[in-house]
């Protein structure tokens, strides 16, 4: 848990007010710092919570209760209240999944792809690795390399990627700092998209599961490496995503994007890596 919510004095009995956390669903710890109580949560959603419970909680024990909020004229209801929040917490998930579902319908879930020949990896002449990261330098190329992550083919396909976009985004995006989701994203887009055209023989591909797979790779091993937070994944769920990609190679090769799902996974594991340490060393410092 590595945001400072609140700062009390020593003296102050927080016990009954822990208890109110707990009561409301938020997972805290009270830790000393320097001379006071700090109440250290694992979201600024949390720490939004603490302050305003922390605010009535004064007032109750000064004797004098909260005055009621204002009602507005049209009460939202509690799923438009629920929508807001995933948005606020989780945009770019959001976005991403809002956009993929867009290109399905103007693409006919891939069946009329030419439409749209930008989401396509850019054709390039380069055959090696090298040279092609000199080529693709170019920021319009670059920003089409990136697009096949938007492109799916079926419905299934579909569902299964957002299903897992939006599983893996709404615990890994709330989090700080919150440029790493991002970058997480972009550099397993790249990688996945980049291992499958230089290994796949064609451009013709498309689909999230690079991303979902880089995602997997970083959370389980940010896990694994700065233990004590909320677990995103088991050990289980993990290997049977690897599973999943042996068995896809061995009887679906053909048609499946194989060298993105391994491209992706091996990039989110590696970035999963630099981040925890580099995370870790600033938590010492602290």
């Amino acid at each position: 848990m590595r945001i400072k919510a609140a700062s009390l004095p020593i003296g102050e009995d927080l016990l009954s007010f822990s208890r109110i956390l707990s009561r409301i669903g938020v997972r805290h710890r009270i830790i000393e710092e320097s001379g006071f109580q700090v109440i250290r949560v694992e979201s600024e959603r949390d720490s939004r919570l603490v302050r305003e419970a922390l605010a009535q909680w004064r007032e109750m024990a000064a004797g004098n209760p909260p005055p009621p909020a204002p009602q507005p004229l049209v009460r939202p209801s509690r799923w438009l209240g629920a929508v807001q929040r995933e948005v606020w917490l989780c945009p770019i998930t959001i976005a991403l999944m809002l956009a993929c579902v867009l290109v399905a319908a103007l693409t006919r879930l891939g069946m009329e792809a030419w439409r749209l020949p930008f989401l396509f990896y850019p054709p390039l002449a380069s055959g090696s690795l090298p040279a092609l990261l000199g080529e693709i330098a170019n920021p319009v190329l670059l920003l089409r390399a990136l697009a096949p992550m938007l492109l799916h083919f079926g419905e299934l396909h579909l569902v299964f990627n957002m299903l897992w976009l939006w599983y893996f985004g709404r615990q890994l995006e709330p989090r700080r700092p919150r440029w790493l989701y991002p970058a997480v994203i972009v550099l397993t887009s790249f990688t996945a998209n980049t291992a499958q055209y230089l290994l796949g023989g064609g451009n013709n591909f498309g689909g999230m599961s690079g991303v979902v797979y880089g995602l997997l790779g970083f959370a389980w091993i940010m896990q694994k490496m700065l233990p004590g937070g909320r677990p995103i994944l088991s050990d289980q769920m993990f290997l049977i995503f690897v599973i999943m990609l042996v068995a896809m190679e061995v009887l679906a090769s053909s048609w499946i994007a194989s060298a993105a799902h391994l491209g992706g996974l091996l990039a989110g594991l590696f970035l999963g890596m630099v981040a925890a340490i580099a995370l870790g060393a600033g938590n010492r410092r602290a």
